[in-house]
């Protein structure tokens, strides 16, 4: 239910089943992009529906389903319960959220959104004009960009005899130029992550560290199915 949408780590056997039978895997996701390998690599067809729908297909464990026609489970006396069994009606929506959800909870928020918590208060941050980079980072890390760049700006010129880099067919995606999901343990972002001490299960997603040209750069390499050689 949110804009990333990205699962984590499959299972390894299903990774392998996928694989191995070259499976159109598919997810069902409540967010606002679904890109091939939003939620997932090998999550090759990726559906946006309500948030209930989502949880319906999580119980029916499958998209190929006719919710009208199929029960998406079995109640303890194994009889088929159906969605139209679970689903509330608009009035049993309507009363629980006159119960539970009014102004003063949006308003009690907003009103010290910006003050921060006690914890992101205490951070000791430097008084400096300049962000303290930090090498030993694998979140933030100083780009190339900000280290070339200079006070002066340069004199913008034509762009002559510029070229195409590279030709992507439709099926390539933002998702795959920039991924956002999880990083996979063989891929070249894990074994840099690797190589500055960092454990599998603190891999995090892409989207966590964009943050990390050095991750993104192999990010975007591996998923278009290329090699880094720096």
């Amino acid at each position: 239910m949110t804009c990333i949408g990205n699962s984590g780590e499959l299972d390894a056997p299903v990774s392998k089943a996928i694989t191995d039978n070259d499976i159109v895997a598919c997810a069902v996701l409540s967010g606002n992009r679904n890109f091939e390998a939003r939620v997932h690599p090998l999550s090759r067809g990726n559906y946006l529906a309500s948030p209930p729908l989502v949880v319906a297909y999580a119980l029916a464990g499958s998209v190929n389903i006719d919710f009208e026609k199929e029960p998406i489970g079995y109640n303890a006396s194994n009889q088929p319960v159906f969605l139209k069994d679970i689903w509330p009606t608009r009035q049993e929506t309507k009363d629980f959220v006159d119960k539970y959800v009014n102004a003063e909870q949006f308003t009690e928020v907003y009103a010290k959104i910006s003050k921060g918590t006690d914890r992101w208060n205490a951070l000791e941050v430097p008084k400096n004009k300049q962000f303290a980079w930090k090498d030993n980072s694998t979140y933030i890390h100083n780009p190339p960009f900000f280290q070339t760049l200079q006070p002066e700006l340069n004199p913008i010129k034509d762009i002559k005899e510029a070229y195409c880099i590279l030709n992507l067919g439709d099926s390539i995606t933002t998702d795959h130029i920039s991924p956002a999901g999880a990083i996979a343990k063989n891929s070249p972002a894990a074994r840099y992550l690797i190589s500055k001490g960092v454990e599998q299960k603190d891999f995090n997603t892409y989207g966590a560290r964009r943050g990390n040209d050095e991750v993104m750069a192999r990010g975007t390499l591996n998923y278009l199915g290329l090699q880094l050689t720096i």
